[in-house]
């Protein structure tokens, strides 16, 4: 095959790229089989109770409407594993928004306006949505998230933190958030002689064919799910939802295709939101900034239906050194909708309320925040004890800091002034763990000289064919425009979905090995490709069936410039700067698309991005765009992303470490401690909305200035 240079670590620009700006890519509720009808849910208006009545009848005479699905005309499914699939199939309500009718129609329109004029009637009951510490039935569970144990301790940290000269002792309060992907939920399904086809905005299609399989008890060979473009997810789509399950209901109901796309305003009562989460962070240090002590304790919320446990204490067991340390979650199950994954799961906010309190320690100790933390780094994980794969923090935190110019920071807060305005910069670690899953993938080469590769891998915005297509070309020793991915279908090689920042070291590891034993046959090829070509398989799973000696994780240091207009409370952000290790980076355009998005979610969180669960009601307040407020161009700063050259032979045959999450981890701590920073007041309940801002810093004129929440 001759020389080719490698493909890997190249700006290869994204393949379906024109094919999205030109509209030429089609999402799951474009594609429009013959005789296809269009479904609208009906959600619930109680918080809890079960439903009495349903009068269809003015919906059914609405001409176009074809049909009103109910709990009592609906098909009976198989109990899925997930009870938030097990749509219409009696009449429990366990939360507000949870779907009670289905209504079917030749047009949208019609299918939205029988919709409007289903009549339910209800037996509420009393409802628990408020989430406190001091919660009566708040517990314990035996594990959060990821199958990690609820509670890890080390030492006697309560006695340390007691012990220690310099302490810190504060809660943190992150609300509710909603993952709003561009593209809502939405899914085409067609049954043909017993054989469903479906097309799915899911981050994991081999996950949606086996739940339908199950449900509706065929073969999982009789169902075939399409996720050929999925317009982001940020993990909302990372499981099946309730929309495919009702497409695929409807659809066999009538004998018909059915499509349906979530309304935004029903979205966070079905697909899942990031839990708010109440911490409290103790720090116990020496004089010198070492830590005694380490606790974090965080309680959250899950639903009635299944428990759903945000790890947020668990980037604490890795992050700093401290003899002492105890890392804690409890929930309590609330009459809410189901929370589920969202960006940086754990991470996200638990980062946030550590590197809060890091930036409260180095405020107390008078040290610089970059100093401390450096002063904390670990030699090997502090809650396993084994070694890192990799770890350069302190290299992101020195360098970073270079780039930021941060030694020309003024420690004290509060004096840089121009007018209305106050200045300030913070600063804020960050990690993510390395997470990989087993994978399948064949590489097939073709007697013309290029070369297909096929795996069931989910492209959700990331650049993911185009990645793995250089992965491919590099494993082959071919130009990367003679290779062809093909992705984002069921009857492909099954793959794990995207998801936790390991769908390029999942599906690259096994697209790798499938072209390296395609390269070995080609070798060995005399004379001319057969017609039929040649094919190789690779399956990885055997090759992950071992635990790791190494602990494997992604680390970053974020720097944020912010101003903090006195009169308005209005925080605006001047400049955002990333600086991270994350292996080896295998397309520097496509990396810094997710490093910048991950910032850029950051600053939502730190300064718009909140959701109130209505105590009387029982539902979001905040539902749409309208109310729930994303950054858009005007909030977003000139972003700097940057990356350490970090080579790591421990993870996989490419070196390289997940990027889609670690860009928020930090972001929002970053911020909040430049907010500090400019003002001399802490806040400590996200977001920082100009009323909340305003709020804590009247009297910074001569006045006296009260600790905000």
């Amino acid at each position: 095959m001759g020389h080719t240079p490698s493909a890997l670590g190249t700006p290869a620009a994204r393949r379906e790229g024109r094919d999205k700006v030109t509209g030429a890519a089609r999402y799951a509720f474009e594609h429009v089989p013959p005789g296809c009808a269009y479904a609208w849910p009906v959600p619930a208006t109680i918080a809890r109770g079960e439903v009495v009545t349903i009068d269809d009848s003015a919906a059914l005479a609405l001409p176009g409407v074809l049909a009103v699905l109910t709990h009592a005309s609906a098909l009976r499914l198989a109990g899925p594993d997930d009870p938030t699939l097990a749509v219409l199939q009696n009449a429990r309500v366990p939360h507000r928004g949870w779907y009670v009718a289905l209504v079917l129609a030749n047009s949208l329109e019609q299918a939205r306006e029988g919709a409007r004029l289903v009549e339910v009637a209800y037996a509420p009951q009393p409802h628990d949505v408020t989430l406190t510490t001091e919660h009566p039935r708040a517990y314990t569970p035996e594990e959060a998230n990821g199958g990690h144990p609820a509670v890890r301790e080390r030492g006697n940290a309560d006695a340390a933190f007691a012990d220690s000269p310099v302490r810190v002792d504060a809660a943190y309060v992150i609300p509710p958030e909603h993952n709003h992907p561009m593209e809502p939920h939405a899914a085409t399904a067609e049954w043909q002689d017993g054989r469903l086809t479906v097309h799915d905005s899911s981050q994991g299609s081999s996950k949606v064919r086996e739940a339908l399989a199950g449900l509706f008890g065929v073969p999982e060979g009789d169902v075939t799910v399409v996720s050929e473009h999925v317009g982001g997810g940020f993990g909302s789509k990372g499981t099946p939802r309730p929309h495919v399950v009702l497409a695929a209901l409807a659809a066999r109901h009538i004998g018909r295709p059915v499509k349906i796309a979530i309304p935004r305003r029903q979205m966070p009562a079905v697909v899942g939101h990031r839990a708010p989460t109440l911490h409290r962070v103790r720090l116990g240090a020496e004089q010198d900034g070492s830590l005694n002590a380490l606790i974090h304790e965080v309680t959250t919320h899950t639903s009635q239906l299944k428990e759903f446990v945000e790890q947020a204490a668990v980037p604490a067991r890795i992050m700093y050194a401290s003899p002492h340390s105890r890392t804690s979650h409890r929930v309590v199950a609330l009459d809410v909708p189901s929370p589920s994954w969202m960006r940086a799961p754990g991470e996200a906010p638990g980062m946030h309320a550590l590197e809060s309190a890091m930036d409260e320690l180095a405020d107390s100790l008078h040290l610089d925040p970059v100093e401390l933390r450096i002063r904390n780094e670990p030699t090997t994980e502090p809650d396993s004890g084994r070694p890192f794969s990799s770890r350069h923090l302190v290299e992101c935190l020195t360098e970073g800091a270079r780039r930021f110019g941060w030694s020309q920071r003024d420690p004290q807060p509060a004096i840089r002034r121009a007018g209305p305005f106050l200045t300030g910069t913070g600063v804020a670690a960050a990690t993510y763990p390395v997470l990989v899953s087993p994978s399948t993938a064949t590489a097939h080469a073709r007697a013309d000289g290029t070369y297909i590769v096929r795996i069931n891998a989910t492209d959700i915005g990331t650049g993911a064919r185009t990645v793995l297509a250089q992965i491919a070309a590099d494993a082959l020793g071919a130009p990367l425009e003679s290779v062809r991915a093909e992705i984002g279908s069921s009857d492909l090689p099954s793959a794990p979905l995207a998801g936790g920042s390991s769908g390029t070291a999942s599906w690259g590891t096994a697209v790798h090995k499938a072209c390296t034993a395609l390269a070995g046959r080609l070798t060995q090829q005399d004379g001319p490709l057969p017609a039929e070509g040649i094919t190789a398989q690779a399956d990885t799973s055997a090759d992950m069936d071992h635990e790791q000696p190494y602990a494997r994780h992604a680390f970053g240091a974020h720097f944020a410039e912010v101003d903090v207009d006195t009169v308005s409370g209005e925080v605006r952000v001047r400049r955002l700067l990333g600086m991270y290790a994350a292996g080896r980076i295998l397309n520097p355009r496509t990396a810094r698309s997710q490093f910048v998005g991950g910032m850029t979610m950051g600053l939502g969180m730190a300064l718009t991005e909140g959701s109130t669960m209505d105590a009387a009601f029982g539902d979001f307040a905040e539902s749409d765009l309208a109310a729930y407020h994303l950054p858009t161009h005007a909030d977003v700063p000139v972003i700097e992303a940057h990356w350490l050259d970090e080579p790591d032979n421990h993870l996989n045959p490419m070196g390289s470490k997940g990027i889609g999450e670690i860009g928020i981890v930090g972001t929002a701590a970053a911020i909040t401690n430049a907010v500090h920073h400019a003002t001399g007041v802490r806040f400590r309940e996200l977001p920082l909305t100009p009323d909340r801002v305003l709020a804590g810093i009247q009297g910074l004129d001569g006045g006296t200035t009260r600790m905000p929440r």
